[in-house]
């Protein structure tokens, strides 16, 4: 917040006074700092991205032949998913190699480092990537502007989570003067407090309940697994577009429009749907730059629904190094695969209960620490005797009955409001009411921050770690 309010004071000023250069210079500077702050050692790999990337993309319009721009291609991918693997999975990768070789009882001394994974780095990595690709398909043409390409690669509201932008939308965007818009501040502001809320209340809240199912020690009951699901499903989603709501909201109130990256995903009628709903900047990444390129929707069947399970079981491990997050993955590419088979034609308030059933349940994967753990909690789900009422007592109880049926019942109101919503996002939806019925919602949101925000645990972003 201090950060954010010197930089918005300080921006604008320069903004105002100065020339683009300075502002950008400004707020690559300032970006480096808000991520430095957590490890300035790791800043190297962002201006490696960016000073690879826009040097290539230079390079682009010198070049004409087809082999010589495939070579500049794949050079930008070898930097930045070289960068990416070494960080996020070389230890995966080794381990993974260690437990194949000792099926065939071959012990071979490859040993693990203790690499630690930058924040954000999945995210900026795919941002600048997506520039290369771009001017290698001919959609965009390459910027002479280093510093309005290094801001657009290192902005700081969404550098460490996104939401994931291209430089056909954000990069244009530092190239142009910004005017002081009140209306745009107002807007912000907006999506700040609906994202503030929904991180502070309903995710940090319900994080804590979800811990203490899957972080327990003791022997759980396969209700209190689900109900686990069920916390972890309003975690993540709270969250993440929690964030995805500030980011935005900051963005809006410094002249930048950034792209909607949730759409009420829980409300949707199918997985196809959800995928157009859930996290919308990754999945049409992915969708661009992945299942397109394999041939999309063209071909033989078989290769159609091959190219939908690669696509996901990549979009898994982009989540993380680990096997869950391949089952995770590969779950939702089955049923996408198995839905575009049969042409469900269910009516969608029968299906779209199904869908949400079953993306929670799947979220079981993606929250166990790891396979083994996995295991545990699916035979504890399906051993119908293990359904027992006492851990998940014991876990309100041990949270406060109290405090729990608030939480329901504001978990419930905030639902409603993202129904109604359809598809407006917080600010919009709240501009159409009355002045008396705003100031109503805004005081309301700000008494629960204080009254049941949960400032109680470690400020965390389920997706920094991404």
């Amino acid at each position: 917040l201090i950060f954010f309010f010197l930089f918005f004071l300080i921006y604008w000023l320069i903004n105002n006074k100065f020339n683009l250069t300075t502002r950008n210079i400004f707020t690559i500077l300032s970006s480096y700092l808000f991520y430095g702050w957590w490890d300035w050692r790791f800043l190297s790999l962002i201006i490696i991205s960016s000073t690879v990337d826009y040097t290539i993309g230079l390079w682009f319009n010198r070049v004409q032949k087809e082999k010589n721009r495939k070579i500049l291609l794949i050079a930008s991918l070898a930097t930045n998913l070289g960068i990416l693997g070494f960080f996020k999975y070389f230890n995966f990768f080794i381990e993974s190699l260690n437990e194949f070789l000792s099926v065939f009882s071959l012990n071979v001394n490859t040993s693990s480092l203790k690499i630690i994974l930058p924040v954000g780095i999945s995210f900026y990595t795919f941002q600048t990537l997506s520039y290369t690709i771009d001017i290698y398909k001919r959609k965009i043409e390459p910027t002479k502007d280093i510093f309005s390409f290094f801001s657009f690669v290192s902005f700081f509201p969404q550098l460490v989570a996104g939401p994931i932008e291209r430089a056909s939308h954000l990069l244009r965007q530092f190239q142009e003067k910004k005017v002081f818009n009140y209306n745009y501040c107002v807007v912000g502001l907006r999506l700040i407090l609906w994202g503030f809320f929904k991180k502070i209340v309903i995710a940090d809240n319900f994080g804590i309940l979800a811990d203490n199912v899957f972080n327990s020690e003791l022997s759980i009951s396969g209700l209190s697994i689900i109900a686990g699901a069920i916390f972890f499903a309003f975690q993540i989603y709270a969250d993440f577009s929690g964030y995805s709501d500030m980011a935005i909201g900051i963005s809006k109130m410094l002249g930048y429009d950034l792209k909607k990256n949730f759409n009420t995903p829980y409300f949707a009628v199918s997985f196809s749907d959800f995928w157009h709903r859930w996290h919308i900047s990754l999945s049409t990444w992915f969708r661009d730059y992945v299942y397109i390129p394999l041939g999309g929707n063209k071909g033989s069947t078989g290769r159609v629904h091959f190219n939908i399970l690669l696509t996901f079981l990549l979009s898994g491990l982009w989540h993380g190094a680990n096997i869950t997050f391949l089952i995770w993955g590969g779950l939702h590419g089955l049923v996408l695969i198995i839905e575009k088979q049969v042409k469900i034609r269910l009516n969608k308030f029968i299906y779209g209960p199904i869908v949400l059933i079953m993306v929670v349940l799947f979220w079981i994967p993606f929250r166990a620490e790891d396979y083994s753990h996995l295991v545990d909690l699916v035979s504890s789900t399906i051993h119908f005797k293990s359904y027992s009422f006492a851990h998940l007592s014991h876990l309100v109880n041990e949270f406060s009955v109290i405090r729990f049926l608030v939480l329901t019942i504001i978990t419930i109101l905030f639902l409603s409001i993202e129904f109604d919503m359809k598809l407006k996002d917080f600010s919009e939806w709240i501009g159409e009411k009355s002045m008396i019925i705003r100031i109503f919602i805004y005081y309301a949101l700000i008494l629960t921050l204080l009254a049941i925000g949960n400032y109680s645990v470690k400020p965390s972003f389920i997706y920094f770690q991404f």
